[in-house]
């Protein structure tokens, strides 16, 4: 799978955020861990997360697409988080892209990146029926995401186990090294590879988690889905992500809602579709008929002569606007239905009906087929 986002989620490079939602929900289908059985299908997971991340972030993209996919990653290892709020403001690819170079070289940077980090935002995707969206509900979920290893903690080592300083960095988690720039003789500091930033060595690790400090558990959780939510929109359960390192606090999970169709009604933003059936003789002469809506029955008064494909508005019966008061409307267009057979009176009566309008009548070809030829 290319390192590329937009060959990530097989989108063109001016797709839509619809568009990218959409390819994000069919690469979550095929290559989340729980369903697929793909030996990568972790990794590829992972870069479809981060890319649909990206993508949907408006300054993010707009990072992205001028500083290209390599250098966009570089100014977030470095710190610039790729343009997200809160990030290094000296990131790569504007005219100070170096300048935290300069300053890690000037007075030993790095002490920040030793700190423990956040916990890593998870993904997920959650399938609702209309009356859900419309109502509301609390839902259970089920998710495999990485916790805390209980056995030690998330301290990676049995409590108790012998410890000793680092001797590479001597217990202070972070490196120098010393170099030659334009400047004259400049420092600069990292996190300790050995110790991984601790400062300390532990004679023996964890054997559930192998020195981690997490383990791979599923969890059910409660989602609240408010009412009036639409397709494809993200919900964020906070702290329900990856742990932090060493104790630092965990990330988000973000849980994508994918709204099923409905076989009655379709949605368009916060209005309603439906087709109603009506006869013939309720077109002609009007009629007082009952509506089915997602909050029950409600009468409607058919005008006499209504045309089959006329649209009519009940307004306030469509769905909940999203934490905002009110409802859309509910858009009903009937449809006159043509019966399959007559009995005796009534072929006579429309007989009669079709003579009294001037109309030939054809015994061979049948008023009922000649009246569905003309709609």
């Amino acid at each position: 799978m290319s390192e590329d986002f937009y060959e990530i989620l097989d989108v063109s490079r001016d797709a839509t955020e619809d568009e990218i939602e959409q390819a994000y929900r069919e690469a979550v289908r095929k290559y989340h861990p729980d369903v697929s059985d793909e030996p990568d299908a972790e990794e590829k997971f992972k870069k479809a997360q981060k890319a649909k991340e990206v993508l949907t972030d408006e300054e993010m993209r707009q990072r992205y697409d001028q500083l290209g996919h390599d250098r966009f990653v570089e100014a977030e290892k470095r710190g610039g988080a790729g343009g997200q709020p809160g990030g290094d403001p000296f990131g790569g690819g504007g005219p100070f892209g170096d300048m935290q170079d300069i300053f890690d070289q000037f007075f030993g940077g790095g002490g920040s990146r030793n700190r423990p980090q956040r916990g890593s935002d998870l993904r997920t995707e959650l399938t609702i029926d209309l009356e859900t969206a419309y109502n509301g509900a609390e839902k259970e979920l089920t998710v495999t995401r990485p916790e805390q290893c209980s056995d030690c903690a998330g301290r990676g080592h049995p409590a108790g186990t012998d410890s000793q300083t680092c001797p590479e960095c001597n217990g202070r988690g972070q490196t120098t090294t010393v170099r030659q720039t334009a400047f004259g003789r400049m420092q600069q500091r990292a996190p300790c590879r050995r110790c991984e930033g601790e400062g300390t060595l532990y004679d023996e690790t964890c054997s559930t988690c192998r020195g981690e400090g997490v383990v791979r558990n599923q969890a059910t959780l409660s989602v609240e889905i408010p009412s009036g939510i639409r397709d494809g929109q993200t919900l964020r359960m906070d702290g329900e992500g990856a742990p932090g390192e060493r104790g630092a606090r965990h990330g988000d999970l973000l849980v994508d809602i994918s709204i099923e169709k409905h076989p009655d009604f379709e949605r368009d933003g916060d209005d309603l579709i439906r087709h109603e059936p009506i006869s013939f003789p309720q077109a002609v002469f009007g009629d007082t008929i009952e509506v089915e809506t997602l909050d029950g029955t409600v009468e409607f008064d058919l005008p006499k002569g209504t045309q089959s494909g006329e649209t009519f508005r009940l307004s306030g019966k469509g769905m909940p606007r999203l934490r905002r008061r009110g409802h859309g409307d509910l858009y009903v267009q009937v449809q006159i239905v043509t019966p399959d057979s007559l009995n005796k009176e009534q072929r006579e009566a429309l007989e009669a009906f079709a003579e009294a309008g001037g109309e030939d009548i054809e015994v061979d070809q049948g008023f009922f087929d000649r009246l569905r030829d003309s709609f």
